[in-house]
């Protein structure tokens, strides 16, 4: 089946948690600035979880724009990443709102986790479907950015009870890695 749909539905949920995720910001009583530092936790994790959505709608966007049809399981493993992504706003709130918190914490790490392990799944089932010489695979290879990501999120879990601010390092690790557009799909087009 052709792919624009879900496309154009990932687009428009990720566009929706975006505007979740601003929409928690509540307006400050007062005109001084000193009223906006005790936001500062909210919006560093508000700056934090954006980032991270559009490290996803990136990579997820090229990796669609590598493949040519989708299947059943296809549209399974997009709402699968779609649902841990929708969680970041709730996540994101909990850490800003408890200063980081370990808790807090913990938890964004684990919806951080499970997104990374659903974006995994989303490139296998995609693999499958266009088949092991497709574009995408070449494209993919062994994704070993994909694995280390993963990796370092498992590891800053247990970390975040000991010290928080070395599992949010890691956080912000993770995602300075990713930062950097992907570019094994784009040099494959332009080999093409």
């Amino acid at each position: 089946m052709p792919k624009t749909r879900l496309e154009a539905f990932s687009d428009g949920v990720l566009a929706i948690i975006l505007t979740i995720m601003v929409m928690e910001f509540h307006i400050p009583k007062g005109d001084q600035l000193s009223v906006l530092l005790p936001m500062l936790p909210v919006v560093g994790c508000y700056v934090l979880s954006f980032i991270y959505i559009g490290i996803y709608w990136n990579n997820h966007h090229h990796m669609l724009h590598a493949v040519k049809h989708v299947s059943g399981g296809v549209l399974w493993a997009n709402l699968h990443l779609l649902f841990w992504l929708s969680l970041l706003p709730f996540v994101t709130g909990w850490m800003g709102e408890n200063h980081f918190a370990t808790w807090p914490t913990v938890l964004y790490g684990s919806v951080l986790l499970m997104c990374g392990v659903a974006y995994t799944i989303l490139a296998k089932v995609l693999i499958r479907t266009e088949g092991p010489e497709s574009l995408l695979a070449r494209a993919v290879g062994r994704d070993r950015k994909g694995k280390v990501s993963i990796a370092l999120y498992a590891v800053s879990l247990p970390l975040a009870f000991w010290n928080h601010w070395v599992a949010l390092g890691i956080y912000g690790a993770v995602a300075a890695m990713w930062h950097i557009p992907d570019r094994r799909i784009e040099r494959l087009f332009v080999e093409e």
